[in-house]
């Protein structure tokens, strides 16, 4: 029997693996929901930590740094301690790392509660996504993947007004309380949906343990020198140059010895299929559109248009609360249309969404978002359940820990990758574009000489003119940054519908007899 034959082999999903599929599904939306629904409540944390911004943006990145490192270990640890023991314990780990944080006493216990969560919720993702590919047969995983859409895009959509709410409303610590509830009730449905099986402690003396090592060094070291090069100035600083350096040796060798063995921890081999490499760097640029454009959005409201947390999350919630109508429609138009179709008309919309949103100017504001984020959660859905579905269909579920951990690696990479790049482009171009201006400010140019007496008479002396005309370029050329910021956010989204347009299509679902059964394939 062929890879792509055996999903076929799945039985239908029983009430309890719904429940156990749902139960997991929360998870992993309430981990992705943590990434977002701090950063609007960074500054208010900060101060009650008695931390400065660059020491407070550790909070951020001791989480994202937990959560790509536990990611490759969790189909792992998840055939040791079974898949009901491995769920129920890292599920109880987040909502006990959740109290924690929000009992944080100063900057350092956040960072390690933070790190403790991260690891949890990092687990939670890749768990979740396994359990679509090995408890749904391929006809029910379209309903599957939209379940799993609304935790990487609706979270991501609405954590920032959420957070923003509870702490303008009640005080950072409830960003955290929130988790409580859905994380006893994440518990109880894994506990009740999975079946009971015995730990399988001999795989600790087989562990990929050169592999563990390498990788999760390789990869936090990646994490951190994205999160934080842009602060530290890239490769002028010593640090920096130190974690790329180690990141890129470990990653190769961690490659190296993946490729070598014959039970490795993360199979790469899978990149041999040609629909799993497509989609993987399709998912990518998605990674890109998705985080980047929650990174660029809020900073370009706050900083030009004076936002606050709240206001911020107003306008993103138009990109989040489409969704919710339009995911259950997408498995049913799944039927009907060819899914590299409909993934590349929702890369189309999502990319044109990003290319409009580059058109920004002072007059540009959140009332002028509302149609952009409108598109873009129209997007969105039809880009990550056929996609999702595109790069799977041929992988065994054998391997479906290995293809999640991929999967789902280079998706945070994107975004992680993508934030890095956006943040340099804003300063860099807002720099250039400074400079460009400041060569017409001059004197003898007409414009200039007008819009100086103007001023001059408005606030009573020239150096005050001088001064506000100063504000003025610097903010029209961060405004012209943040153009360079969406239109690269549109390119990457292109690139990404090329990569679906050349996948193959789907296999067809075996005919069934009258008793339910798949027709024995003929030689």
């Amino acid at each position: 029997m062929t890879e792509a034959g055996s999903a076929h082999d799945i039985p239908p999903p029983r009430r309890r693996d719904w429940i156990a599929l749902l139960s997991a599904i929360l998870g992993a939306f309430m981990a992705i929901l943590d990434i977002q629904i701090i950063n609007s409540s960074l500054k208010d944390i900060q101060g009650a930590l008695s931390a400065t911004v660059e020491e407070g943006s550790w909070i951020s990145t001791s989480y994202l740094v937990a959560e790509i490192i536990i990611i490759p270990l969790a189909a792992w640890l998840t055939m040791i301690l079974s898949p009901r023991r491995f769920a129920v314990t890292i599920s109880t780990i987040f909502v006990i790392a959740s109290l924690l944080c929000s009992m944080a006493w100063n900057l350092e216990s956040m960072i390690v509660f933070r790190a403790l969560q991260g690891l949890a919720g990092g687990a939670l993702i890749p768990f979740a996504f396994t359990l679509i590919l090995t408890k749904l047969p391929p006809d029910q995983r379209p309903k599957g993947m939209a379940m799993f859409a609304i935790t990487a895009t609706f979270a991501p959509s609405i954590g920032p007004t959420i957070g923003g709410w509870l702490t303008e409303n009640f005080g950072w610590e409830y960003i955290f309380y929130i988790n409580i509830v859905p994380g006893i009730l994440m518990a109880t449905g894994l506990m009740y949906g999975l079946d009971k099986a015995k730990p399988r402690w001999e795989l600790l003396r087989q562990g990929d343990y050169f592999g563990i090592v390498t990788m999760a060094i390789g990869l936090g070291c990646l994490q951190v020198f994205l999160e934080e090069g842009h602060r530290e100035d890239w490769f002028e600083s010593n640090l920096m140059v130190a974690l790329a350096v180690i990141s890129f040796i470990s990653l190769v060798s961690f490659v190296i010895i993946q490729l070598n063995r014959e039970d490795p921890l993360v199979n790469l081999r899978l990149l041999k299929d040609r629909n799993f490499l497509l989609g993987s760097l399709a998912n990518i640029g998605l990674g890109v559109g998705l985080y980047g454009t929650v990174f660029v959005l809020p900073v370009y409201l706050a900083q030009i248009q004076d936002y606050n947390a709240l206001q911020i999350g107003q306008v993103i919630m138009w990109m989040g609360l489409p969704q919710l109508l339009l995911i259950p429609l997408v498995p049913i138009l799944m039927r009907f249309i060819d899914a590299r179709l409909l993934c590349s008309c929702g890369f189309f919309l999502f990319a044109f969404a990003s290319f409009y949103s580059g058109s920004l100017s002072l007059d540009f504001a959140g009332d002028q978002f509302i149609a952009i984020q409108i598109f873009r959660a129209f997007g969105q859905p039809m880009v990550l359940v056929p996609m999702s579905i595109i790069a799977t269909a041929m992988i065994a579920p054998s391997q479906a820990g290995s293809a999640s951990s991929l999967y789902n690696i280079l998706r945070n990479l994107g975004g992680a990758i993508g934030i890095a790049a956006l943040a340099t482009i804003l300063d860099s171009r807002a720099k250039y574009y400074f400079d460009f201006l400041r060569e017409h400010i001059t004197p003898g140019n007409p414009a200039f000489e007008e819009r100086m007496q103007l001023l001059t008479s408005q606030l009573g002396n020239e150096q005050s003119a001088l001064q506000l005309l100063s504000n003025q370029v610097h903010q029209q050329a961060a405004i012209m940054a943040y153009n360079d910021a969406f239109h690269l956010i549109a390119i990457m989204l292109g690139c990404s519908m090329v990569f679906v347009l050349l996948c193959r299509p789907l296999p067809k679902a075996p005919p069934q007899t009258s008793q339910g059964e798949p027709e024995p394939a003929h030689p």
